[in-house]
């Protein structure tokens, strides 16, 4: 599909609940949501009519999202299901990594194009502050140790690991260096995502990604820019000194990369999201339940992509109103 900007649209990033094991400060908020009922998500089946639809018309790259996606049952079967659909040509996961241990150990032989983890710090203290995940089990067999082992278990099995870190200001500052060392390991990768003022994120301040780089050349040496790609997303990755895996910078409010977009986004409760600013999407679950063709469904799609803007306007919103507007991340995955 190319959009009327010329960009090549063949990536969609699907939100299977809205449902979430942790409430991170810039996702939600920490008395929690309501969250949306049984009937109002899309099944597994609806979803796979959807990535039938629009593989037939240039989707070739799903990304699993949440909410967790690992807190809904019979995710490994759909993953398998979702990569049988013609014209899908990977599949990849992004989690808390909370419960990825588990999962992986359930489906041994499943296979991923790749797997992205959120981890914001190595402090016990400190990620339960940011996640208001309960302290006293983080150092147990749950927590931050079962979130290492499972990088490692994926590795081991030929998955490639990416790790998303979102800086902080007044929060997680001293962490970075020891978050970005964990890409000293080969084949693994560590990002560094601006954070997007959506939802609870417009109470928090954001890091810029040049003084992030600038914080890791003091800590490890200077940064050496990779010409290569890792992935479907618009990282800008380096190597470091003493690092065999990579560092990658999202610097999405302070640099923007929406000239490269190749992306759109499907919610839980099925709605097709043009852009991550987008105040409004289509509403696929309600022409699925309608009994429309597939002929429908690709037209709507099409609409829906002809919506899609040349960029965000995260900027302006941030620097004048900082409102809250759309819905949280965990509604629409990111």
């Amino acid at each position: 599909m190319i959009d009327r900007y010329g960009r090549t649209i063949d990536y969609l990033r699907i939100s299977i609940t809205d449902r979430c094991n942790l409430r991170c400060l810039y996702c939600m908020p920490a008395e929690g949501v309501d969250w949306k009922p049984h009937g109002e998500i899309l099944s597994f089946e609806e979803i796979l009519r959807l990535c039938t639809v629009m593989a037939g018309i240039g989707i070739r790259k799903v990304k699993i999202t949440g909410g967790e996606p690992l807190v809904r049952k019979d995710v490994g079967n759909f993953i398998r299901s979702l990569r049988a659909v013609p014209g899908i040509e990977q599949v990849t996961l992004t989690s808390n990594g909370l419960l990825l241990e588990s999962f992986l150990a359930e489906n041994p032989a499943l296979s991923l194009g790749g797997i992205n983890v959120s981890l914001d710090t190595l402090d016990p203290e400190l990620y339960s502050r940011i996640t208001r995940y309960p302290g006293d089990t983080l150092f147990r067999d749950q927590g931050i140790p079962s979130i290492l082992r499972a990088l490692d278990l994926a590795e081991e099995r030929g998955i490639p690991v990416k790790l998303n870190c979102v800086p902080l200001r007044g929060l997680n500052e001293a962490e970075l260096p020891a978050i970005a060392a964990l890409a000293k390991k080969a084949g693994r990768a560590v990002r560094f995502i601006e954070l997007m003022p959506l939802g609870s994120a417009n109470e928090l301040e954001p890091i810029p990604g040049n003084e992030v780089a600038a914080l890791l050349e003091r800590a490890y040496g200077k940064l050496i820019s990779y010409h290569g790609r890792l992935g479907n997303g618009p990282a800008e990755y380096f190597s470091l000194p003493g690092f065999a895996g990579k560092i990658g910078f999202i610097n999405a409010l302070s640099e923007g990369f929406c000239e490269c977009c190749n992306r759109l986004r499907l919610s839980s409760g099925g709605m097709l999201i043009p852009c991550l600013s987008s105040e409004s999407g289509t509403d696929l679950r309600r022409l699925l339940r309608s009994g429309v063709s597939e002929d429908e469904l690709q037209a709507a799609v099409m609409e829906t992509l002809d919506r899609k803007p040349g960029s965000h306007n995260f900027s302006e919103r941030y620097q004048i109103e900082r409102t809250k507007h759309v819905s949280g991340m965990y509604c629409i995955g990111g």
